[in-house]
C-alpha cells in the first residue's frame, strides 16, 4: 500500500480485503491476519504493521483489531488464544523473519499452528512462493478469499474462457520487459493493440523513422519474431497510424499530431494520434473482451494523456452498456485508468502488479497452485 508521512495514503487494497474479513468475523470466525510490508532486514520499526497498517485497517473495517508483536511463537500464540468468536487479530510483519521469503518449511508450519483454516486473499503476492503465500497451504485446509476469487474469475473470463473477439491493449516503455507477455498474448487473443514506447520499437522495425522517440532499435529481431508468431496464430497486431509529437519531454510542451510518415527527425512520439484513437474506438465497438496493461502514451504529462483517456472512456462506456468485458491491471495501468476517471467503470481492475503480469504471461502462480491442491 502507498504510504506518505507514515500514513496509508490509498486504502484500496484494504477496502477490497474487507468483505472477506467481515464475512468470516460476522459468522463467528476468529480472524488472524498475516501480511508483509516493505522489504525489512530483520525487525525494523519503520516497517511495523502496528504503526502503519493497523490504524488504516480499523478505519476501513469500522471495528477494533487486536495486534500481536510477532507472527509466530509465544507472543502470537497468546494473542490468538485470547481471541473470542468474531474478533480480529493482526500479526506483525511476516518479513521480519527471513524464513518468510525463503519459504522455510518450519516457519510455514509455525504460522499454520495459529489457525485451523488458511484463506489466501492476496492475489497480488500469488506469484511469490513464500511461507505465508504458499508454504502454509501445505499444512491447513486452504481456500481463496473473496478478493482472490474475484481476481481469478475476472482473469478466467478474460483469457481462459472469453467471449470473442478478444482484444488486448499493451502499452508501456519497452518490449524487452514484456517479451513473455507479448508471446503469450498473440497465442490467445484475436487482436493485439500496442502503444507507448513499445509501439515505437515495432514501428521502427517496420521501417518507420520515429525521430528521437523512445525506441529499442536493438529489439528489431524480437519484433519480427513476435510478428511471425502472431501471423501464425491468426492474431492481428495493431500499431498507431499517427502520433502526437513534441520536442520537449514536459507537460504542455508545444506539440502536433502527425502521420507515421511525417514524424520530424528532432521530435518524440509522446501519445497516439487522433486517427489511431478513432481506429481503436471502432475496434472496441466490434469486440467482446478487452485485456489492458500499460498506457498508450505519457499519460502523466498533459496533453499526452489524451489518447489513453479517450480509449479508456470509450471502453468504459461500452462496459457500462453491457457490450464489453474489460479487465485491466498493473501499476501504471491502474494509475492511468484512475486518471481517466474510469476505475469504477471497468468490469475489473486488478491492483496486483507482478502477479497480474505473470498471469498474463501464462505462468503458474505458486500462491494459486497451492490452493488447487
Amino acid at each position: 500500500m502507498p504510504v506518505e508521512d507514515g500514513n496509508v495514503s490509498d486504502t484500496t487494497r484494504l477496502d477490497r480485503l474487507a468483505p472477506t474479513i467481515d464475512e468470516i468475523a460476522d459468522k463467528g470466525g476468529r480472524v488472524v491476519l498475516l501480511s508483509h510490508f516493505g522489504r525489512p532486514k530483520g525487525v525494523t520499526p519503520e516497517f511495523s504493521l502496528k504503526t502503519i497498517v493497523l490504524p488504516a485497517l480499523e478505519e476501513v473495517l469500522e471495528r477494533p483489531v487486536a495486534f500481536a508483536g510477532d507472527c509466530i511463537g509465544p507472543t502470537a500464540e497468546a494473542a490468538v488464544k485470547a481471541l473470542k468468536d468474531g474478533q480480529i487479530l493482526l500479526l506483525e510483519n511476516v518479513r521480519f523473519h527471513p524464513e518468510e521469503e525463503k519459504n522455510d518449511p518450519a516457519f510455514a508450519k509455525a504460522l499454520a499452528a495459529l489457525g485451523d483454516i488458511y484463506v489466501n486473499d492476496a492475489f497480488s503476492t500469488a506469484h511469490r512462493a513464500h511461507a505465508s503465500t504458499e508454504g502454509i497451504a501445505h499444512h491447513l485446509p486452504a481456500y481463496a478469499g473473496r478478493l482472490m476469487q474475484a481476481e481469478l474469475e475476472a482473469l478466467s473470463a478474460a483469457l481462459e474462457a472469453p467471449k470473442r473477439p478478444v482484444l488486448a491493449i499493451v502499452g508501456g516503455a519497452k518490449i524487452s520487459t514484456k517479451l513473455d507477455l507479448l508471446g503469450n498474448l498473440v497465442a490467445r487473443v484475436d487482436t493485439l493493440v500496442l502503444g507507448g514506447g513499445m509501439a515505437n520499437t515495432f514501428l521502427a522495425a517496420r521501417g518507420v523513422d520515429v525521430g528521437k522517440s523512445l525506441c529499442e532499435h536493438d529489439m528489431a529481431g524480437a519484433v519480427h519474431t513476435i510478428l511471425g508468431n502472431a501471423e501464425a496464430a491468426g492474431c492481428e497486431i495493431v500499431l498507431p497510424v499517427d502520433g502526437v509529437v513534441a520536442r520537449e519531454f514536459k507537460a504542455d510542451a508545444p506539440h502536433q499530431a502527425v502521420d507515421n510518415s511525417a514524424i520530424p527527425a528532432d521530435a518524440m512520439l509522446l501519445d497516439i494520434g487522433p486517427k489511431s484513437v478513432a481506429n481503436l474506438k471502432a475496434m472496441l465497438a466490434e469486440t467482446k473482451t478487452v485485456v489492458w496493461n500499460g498506457p498508450l502514451g505519457v499519460f502523466e504529462k498533459r496533453p499526452f494523456d489524451a489518447g489513453t483517456v479517450a480509449v479508456a472512456r470509450a471502453a468504459a462506456d461500452l462496459t457500462q452498456a453491457g457490450k464489453l468485458l474489460t479487465v485491466a491491471g498493473g501499476g501504471d495501468t491502474v494509475a492511468a485508468l484512475a486518471h481517466a476517471g474510469v476505475e469504477d467503470r471497468f468490469s475489473y481492475i486488478s491492483t496486483a502488479g507482478g502477479a497480474f503480469l505473470e498471469w498474463l504471461e501464462g505462468k503458474d502462480l505458486p500462491g494459486v497452485a497451492a490452493l488447487k491442491r
